[in-house]
This record gives structure tokens, sequence and C-alpha cells, in this order.
């Protein structure tokens, strides 16, 4: 085959050597436009993982590279006037000059054909190739040119950096944050030869502004970076090799995402894009490089396994795109994390947390490192970490004796401190009576709170016989229903150190619908009750009951409704009570402006649309023990455009708090089907993450948490202060013991009735353990 590489960086020569060394009849090209063994940029980073892999394909190349990078296991963060250090991370950094020199005489010495100093145009400049490799950057004409095809999603996000670099040499990856006075600045620092270290400058746009960087040049701005981070530099100089850049060198980092990654061009060649031209990964993991060549290594791999001739081509490219891209993603969706966490940790982090708090959080910002593989990568740190948690937590730890995980310290809520943060989520049973809630209850709750959770919510309880979701839903709105939700609570307390709490709501448009395995939110066959919400409207369109807006005197009416419910629960004994102001139920309804369409003073702007909401809220508490919790549930994110948004999200937080709130509990949607939400593993936790941060309350995380590590990551790096988990616990009621038992927290204190059974499941777990090893 005759294969053209356009752009000698690391895609384009990897590749070019890979397929020479596959098959040397291959004519293989690259085309360069710098000159011979000219390249511009400081350091590149990739991990160990790139070199074990670089290494089972071409072990010359990969013993070069090893000779002349420079490895390193420890982060450092500088912040706050504190040093700290955490090992075991494992990352390689070598010039980016130096990787792509290594390349090309590798390239050359395998005949590989080097055409420097040439700017190619088109793929179309090389009609007689049977491939044309386009690894021509992230400006990449030839991506651009077949962008109908390519469907190129670029996204330019919104801090600022420049790329810079120093001859002060630091032995491990360091951070370094320093506060200006308009805001924080941040430095990601490390060597990459015995000469030279990268010392990359980010900041917001606003504070980038506010500096008058935006009217800086290059050596203005230099200067400036060297005052700001002078104490780190401590005399030595910043420098650039960027001149051919105009202006001041300050980049935005674009997220390139390609739909289509091959096509065939009209004279019969076919092109492949390939490293940055095809997708970026933000430099906060240091991941374009490794892209790179593991884009080159699979395309080879691809053409070993398929056949490599040019009737083979189609074929691979299809093979290398369908196994490419979702390893793509996966990286892009962790960078993706990185990105964010580095652009909004000036006004989320840098401020509101402790140096020992924000290194954890910073350490696990992509949320592909957790709680266990930090232990794994530097135990000795992490046990420090956890016995710094645990203290703030009021668990104090003899020397010699190992601290409590994050999920099982306690918690304190006014008069209330729950035995660990672990909280069995609401969730809708159906089985109640006429509201009334029986035998089934009293073993599904019971069997929870002796599972080992601190915390159990029976499901959304209701105001009223109008206000239930469906006939089995539960109330508290007749004395029996009280008795019946105090014989549950007696038996929790009798029984378990769990708590009790009740969440209380109206289902407002959601209301009078059939059992969930009868048709979830479909209208009753029969028997259908009137049901109302903040503005006419069918949350099935076409489908549900057509709901009526609420008159002032309605609200009124199911204000009174709330509090002789809260009035209620206290009676019952339920040690903390919860508003359902979420999932488009009445509450929801008035603050959602997909559902508010309302034209008096309970519509408009958010402000307003939270009137109502909380009236009830402050009805609520005032009739609620002042000595108890009470928590508020909202939808953080509507996920339709025009609908709530996580910024919404803080402002709500923000006016709850203010009219008393103890914890906001973050979910999201259900309040449209229109929605489009993104799910994944621990999704809905940086809604959690940024209302605790910028509303300053506490929060409840909740959404696809179903392990010890993901609850004890969350509660370590502040992103909640307690983690609600549901369908595990519907799965397994002793949910809470096991995971303790699975990570080897064997202080885990288990009912009487029980403990026989723990040290059996204990044994299991550490020869599972010890097996996979």
């Amino acid at each position: 085959m005759k294969i053209v590489c356009i752009g000698g960086g690391p895609a384009g020569l990897y590749f070019g050597l890979l397929m020479k060394q596959l098959n040397p009849a291959h004519d293989i090209t690259v085309v360069e436009r710098n000159k011979p063994y000219d390249t511009f940029g400081w350091g590149v980073v990739f991990s160990d993982a790139t070199m074990d892999n670089m290494r089972q394909w071409d072990r010359a190349t990969a013993d070069e590279i090893e000779q002349a990078f420079n490895h390193w296991d420890d982060i450092e963060l500088l912040f706050k006037g504190r040093r700290i250090r955490s090992g075991g991370h494992g990352f390689v950094g070598i010039g980016r000059k130096k990787l792509l020199n290594i390349l090309q005489a590798r390239c050359e010495q395998l005949g590989v054909t080097l055409k420097f100093d040439t700017d190619a145009q088109s793929d179309e400049d090389y009609a007689d190739a049977d491939l044309v490799i386009a690894s021509d950057g992230i400006n990449s004409r030839i991506r651009s040119k077949y962008a109908e095809v390519f469907q190129p999603d670029i996204v330019t996000r919104p801090n600022r950096y420049i790329w810079l670099g120093t001859h002060k040499l630091y032995d491990a990856f360091t951070f370094d944050f320093r506060r200006t006075e308009h805001g924080w600045f941040q430095a990601h620092i490390y060597k990459f030869d015995e000469q030279t270290t990268t010392f990359i400058v980010e900041c917001p746009e606003s504070v980038w502004k506010a500096h008058g960087l935006d009217q800086a040049d290059q050596e203005q701005s230099i200067a400036f970076c060297e005052k700001v981070f002078a104490e780190n530099l401590q005399g030595a100089k910043l420098m650039t090799n960027a001149r051919h850049l105009r202006g001041s060198a300050w980049l935005n980092f674009q997220r390139v995402v390609c739909q289509q990654w091959w096509l065939k061009n009209p004279q019969g060649s076919h092109v492949v894009l390939m490293g940055d031209a095809v997708h970026t990964a933000h430099f906060a993991i240091g991941s374009g490089t490794k892209l790179a060549i593991e884009d080159a290594i699979e395309l080879t791999r691809q053409f070993q396994r398929l056949g490599d001739t040019r009737a083979h081509i189609p074929e691979v490219l299809a093979a290398y795109q369908a196994a490419r891209s979702v390893e793509t993603l996966r990286i892009q969706n962790a960078a993706w994390n990185a990105m964010e966490w580095f652009e909004v940790c000036g006004e989320r982090y840098c401020d509101q947390l402790e140096p020992e708090q924000f290194m954890y959080s910073m350490l696990t910002r992509s949320q592909r490192i957790s709680h266990e593989n930090l232990r794994l990568r530097d135990a000795a740190w992490l046990e420090g970490y956890e016995r710094w948690f645990a203290e703030r937590a009021g668990v104090p730890v003899a020397a010699g004796h190992k601290p409590p995980p994050p999920m099982f310290t306690p918690y304190t809520v006014r008069g209330v401190t729950l035995k660990n943060r672990v909280v069995v989520s609401p969730m809708a049973q159906y089985s109640a009576v006429d509201g009334l809630v029986g035998d089934y209850h009293l073993v599904h709750l019971g069997a929870r709170a002796m599972g080992g959770a601190g915390l159990v919510f029976a499901e959304m309880t209701c105001v009223s016989p109008e206000g239930r979701i469906t006939p089995g839903c539960p109330g508290l709105y007749r004395p029996e229903h009280t008795a019946a939700f105090r014989r549950i609570a007696d038996w929790i307390h009798t029984h378990t150190d769990a708590k009790f709490g009740i969440q209380i709501g109206h289902a407002g448009a959601k209301a009078s619908t059939r059992l969930a395995w009868d048709g979830i939110d479909q209208p009753l066959l029969s028997g259908n009750w009137p049901i109302v919400s903040a503005s006419p409207q069918q949350y099935l369109p076409g489908v549900s009951q057509m709901a009526k807006e609420l008159s002032v005197g309605e609200m009124q009416e199911i204000t009174a409704q709330f509090v002789a419910s809260t009035h209620a629960a206290a009676a019952a004994g339920a040690d903390w009570l919860e508003l359902h102001c979420a999932h488009g139920y009445l509450l929801s309804s008035f603050i959602s402006p997909l559902t508010n369409q309302r034209t008096d003073a309970y519509g408009g702007s958010l402000e307003n649309r939270l009137r109502y909401p909380l009236e009830v809220f402050a009805a609520v508490r005032a009739a609620w023990p002042e000595d108890k919790p009470l928590s508020v549930r909202i939808s953080a994110h509507d996920w339709v455009e025009g609908g709530i948004t996580p910024a919404d999200a803080v402002e709500i937080a923000r006016a709850f708090k203010q009219a008393g709130a103890d914890m906001i509990d973050c979910s999201s949607g259900q309040v449209s089907k229109r929605e489009k939400p993104v799910y994944g593993r621990m999704f809905q936790t940086p809604f959690a993450d940024r209302i605790r941060q910028e509303a300053g309350i506490p929060t409840i995380a909740v959404g696809a948490i179903s392990e010890a590590d993901h609850a004890n990551s969350i509660l370590a790096a502040g992103r909640a202060d307690l983690c609600a988990v549901a369908r595990p616990h519907l799965a397994n009621p002793a949910w809470t013991l096991t995971e303790a038992a699975k990570i080897g927290y064997t202080p885990m204190v288990w009912p009487a009735q029980y403990r026989s059974a723990k040290g059996q499941m204990e044994a299991n777990f550490v020869r599972e353990k010890a097996q996979k090893a």
C-alpha cells in the first residue's frame, strides 16, 4: 500500500513506523510543515500504561524513549502556604521535540520517507495514495474540508492558559494555586528533561481580563506569571517558545469530538483522522499524546488482524473507529471532568476547602481515580487523610489505630447524629392501602435499618388523598396513618441504631396514576381523581389527565395539609423530615419554568416561582421540632432546554438555606418527558458538589451510587455530606454491612442476631480479593 501521513506529530510518525515494521513493502511518507528535527512545545505527558503498550509494539522506540523520559510517581500541591505530596501516580514526561526526534529517527531507520518543510494543503494532493492519515492537528484542514462527513463537534472552553517553560527543576508533578486580588491562578508543572520544566499557567477568562492580560504581549504575560509564582520560582525565569504566535500566546482549549472518523475521497483514496484532528483531551490529565499514540497502535492492530492490503482498508477503518471511539470517549469524559474542575476551582473549591480536602478533590477530579485506587497508589497518604477527615467528624483516632473510611464517620444535624453517612433513599413501593402503611412497610424499612445505614427514609408520603401518585402510595393525613408510621419508627428505634426519616410531598400533575408495574405515569383505568398543578399541564402529552391551575386559596389549603402532615410525622416519631420539591410533583411544578406559566406573583422570575414552595417550607419548618433536621429534595437540572439548570439550582438552594433548610437533597429530572439526561455512575453528584460549595449548604448526593468506593470518594472530596443509595438497597437490604465487609472495615457493628455471619462474609471477601490478586 501507498500511505501518506499528513502531519508529523506523534500520531503520524508512530503509525508510519509501525506500519513499515508490519510490512516493509508498504510505501509510507510522512509530510510535515516544520523543518527537519524542529518543533514547538515543551514537555508532553503520558502514563506508564501507554509506555507498556509501546514496548509491545516497537521495543526499540520504547527503549530509546525510556532513556530520555523523566518518570515520577509523586503529585505535589502548593496551596494556602501548604505543601502536600502523594505518590504512586506513575507518569512519564518527555520533551515534545525529543519525542518527535526519536520517532523521526526510527522512521528513517525503517525506511519511512519524511518530507519536511512541506505544508500539505489537501489530501487530494496525494491522488496515488491508497490511505491518507490526516494527523494534521487540532486545526485540521482535512477535517474542515470534509466537515459534513466527519461531523466535528468543537467546543471552545472558557479558561485561558499559556504554555511556558523554566530551567527550575521539580521532582514531582506539581500544582501551584495562587490567589490574586482578582481571583485564582493555577500552574501545572512537570520536568521533562535534565534542564527544563513545563510550566502551564491557567486562569478563568474573567480573571485574565481583570488583570489586563488581554492587552499584554508575550513578554508582559511572562513577567506577570513570574510575579504571581515568584515564591515558587525562587528567581528562576519563565520562557516561551511560541514566538510564532501573535499577541500574548494565551489560548483557549478546544474539545474536539468527531462523529465519523474516515471516508473515501473523490479520487478514491481512503482518508482517516488521527490524533488531535479527531479528538482532543485536556492537558489536565495529560492524555493528548496518549490518545495519538494509541490511535496509531489500534489502526496498525486492525491491519495486522484483518489484512494490510488496499482491499481491506474499508473493513479496517470501520473496525478502527469502532474500537477507538469507545475508549476515546471514556478518556475524553475523564479529561472533561478534570478540565471542568480546573475551570471552576477558583469559584468553587479554592476558598471553600482546606488544603487536605482540596488535595483529595484535585486527585479525584477526573472521577477515574477512586478512594480505593488512591489506597493502592499511596496507602500512607490516604490513611493520613482519612484520619484528618475522621477527626473533623468528631472521631479521634488513637495512634496505631486505623481511621474509619469517610462513609462510616458520624454526621450531626441539629439534635440528630447519624452513625454513618449512608442514607436509604425514599423509594416508592406502591403497597399502601388508602394511604395506610402496613406489615410490608415494617419489614421493608426495618430490614434496611437492620442493614447498617445511618438514616432510612420512607417513600414520599402524601399530604392528602388527592396528592398521592397512585392508590398504593402512603399518606399522613389521617390519625391511623400516624399510628402506622409510629409502629415503624418505634420498631426501628427499638431494634436498631438507625434514624428514621419521612419525606412529605404532593404529586400535583403526576397524581392519580397506576401502580408502577401496571403502567408507570399512566392514568388510572377508573376511579381517577381531579389533579392540580402550578399551571394547566399534562405530564404525558395527550395521555395524562389535564391538571388544573391552583388558585391562591387552594394553595393555602394545601399548605395547611403540609403542616398537618408535619405534625403527624413528629407524632409518629420520625427523626428527620424532607420536603419534596423535585421530579415534577406539585412544589417542583412551581419552581420549573417548564411547568409554571402563571402570570400572578407566583410565576415569572425564579424568585416568584420559588414563592409558594418557600411559603410551604416556612410553614413546615415552624411546625417541625426545632431540634430535628429538615432537608429539601430538588431537581437540580431539568435536562430540557429552557428548564432549570445547575446554576439555577444554586440559587434555589440559597433560597431554601436562607429560609432555614438544613440540607439539599440533589436529584434531577422527571419534570418533563422531553428530558435528555446524561446517565453514568454518580451522574448527579456534580449537582450536590456545586450546590454545597457555591450555596454553602450541606448536600445529599443521589443517583447511581452503588458501592462503598463511590460513597467514600464523594464524601472525602467534600462533594456531598451524605450519600443516598436507592436501587442497591432494593437488591440488598444489608448493602451497608456488605460494603463495609467488602472494603475490609471490620469495626462495623452488626445487629447481635446477625453477628455470626459477619466473620464469614469478611473472610469470603478477603479470599476473593486474594484470588483476584
